[in-house]
This record gives structure tokens, C-alpha cells and sequence, in this order.
């Protein structure tokens, strides 16, 4: 699928979610929405969660864009900015977003579905920041930035200024808490920058 396409219905998957709900959207809705050929639609996301499989992949790819070959700051920095340039990746679809939070309470298995998927992006965006998710560590530190990643969604959700500060502040704090958790049961990494991982310090 061509990155022009993905973007279509990555777009109009939220402003169908948006309008009419998870249980509201439709293929044929999707296909009015992004204006491709539903046969198209079919080949490539042949079912809704292949389209929530397709948007975490592009917001994925939209925060791992932003990330440098060279690793600058300590790790923690690292992690906050590409937490909070996956987030900025949101931002435009946050209409249906928010509406698919409040279809997932009243839908237990889509939401254990999406949570089965974060571990994979979590996985990435400590690869942006330079850190191993590899091995026991690397799991560690990959549910850690899980853990984060959720406490920073949830203010995200109830965030309605311009700037996102409290979001950030809610992140600031994730970070804090992962890194006071990894002290207390004495993990080490295994890369270079030990004393200051904050999800395995």
C-alpha cells in the first residue's frame, strides 16, 4: 500500500469513528470517507482491526521519523521526546480517538486487542531513543514504556489545551514513577547509558 493511501484511510478511519462509532464503521463508509475504490480497501485491510493494526503502524512511523541517527540527551529525554512526537502524531485524529476510548469501556475484548498491540510500538520507540528492547532487560523495559505510554494517553484524553502541558506533565511523572520502580528492584541495562535508563536504571 502506497504511503498516500495508508494516509486516506488512516484520516477517515477516525472521521468515521468519530461520526458514527466503532460499531458505526463500515467499509463502505471508510471507502465514501477516503475516497478509495472499496475492492482497493479490501486487498490491503481486510478487516477494522487490520485498519487499527495500519494506524499504529503510521503513527509509529510518524514518531520514528522525527527521531535522530545520533542520540542526543540522556535516555530519559529520549523516551519523553518520542512519546510526545507519537502523541503529536494523534493530534489530528483525536476526535474519533477519544470516541473509541469511550467505545472500548463498553467492548472488554476490543480494548485487551489494542493493548495486545502496544508492546510492538513500545518496542520501536525505544529503538528511536537508543535503548534495547532485547532480552529480559529489553521486556522490561518495554513494559515500563507501556506502563508509561497509558498513564500518558489517559491525560492526553482529558487535555484540551493547545500546548498539551499537562499532558507532558503527565508523562514527566510516568517517567519518574518507571524510574523510581527500576531503583527499587535494582535492575541494570545492558547498555552503555546504565545510570540513566528510565525504564531499567
Amino acid at each position: 500500500m502506497d504511503t498516500d493511501t495508508e494516509t486516506k484511510l488512516v484520516a477517515a478511519l477516525w472521521q468515521v469513528v468519530a461520526t458514527h462509532g466503532w460499531q458505526g464503521l463500515t467499509m463502505h463508509r471508510l471507502a465514501v470517507a477516503a475516497g478509495v475504490p472499496l475492492a482497493d480497501i479490501r486487498r490491503q485491510v481486510p478487516s477494522r482491526l487490520h485498519l487499527l493494526k495500519l494506524h499504529g503502524r503510521a503513527m509509529d512511523a510518524t514518531a520514528l521519523a522525527g527521531g535522530a541517527i545520533e542520540q542526543h540527551g540522556s535516555p530519559r529525554d529520549r523516551v519523553f521526546d518520542v512519546l510526545m512526537r507519537r502523541i503529536d502524531a494523534m493530534q489530528p485524529h483525536r476526535a474519533g480517538l477519544l470516541r473509541l476510548f469511550q467505545d472500548v469501556k463498553r467492548d472488554p475484548l476490543l480494548g485487551l486487542l489494542l493493548l495486545a498491540e502496544l508492546p510492538c510500538s513500545m518496542a520501536w520507540m525505544l529503538e528511536s531513543a537508543g535503548l534495547s528492547p532485547a532480552g529480559l532487560p529489553g521486556l522490561l523495559r518495554v513494559n515500563g514504556t507501556t506502563a508509561v505510554w497509558l498513564a500518558t494517553i489517559r491525560a492526553w484524553a482529558q487535555d484540551e489545551t493547545q500546548d498539551l502541558a499537562p499532558t507532558m506533565a503527565a508523562l514527566d511523572k510516568a517517567l519518574d514513577q518507571a524510574e523510581r520502580v527500576a531503583r527499587t528492584l535494582r535492575l541494570r541495562p545492558d547498555d552503555a547509558a546504565a545510570s540513566e535508563d528510565p525504564i531499567t536504571e
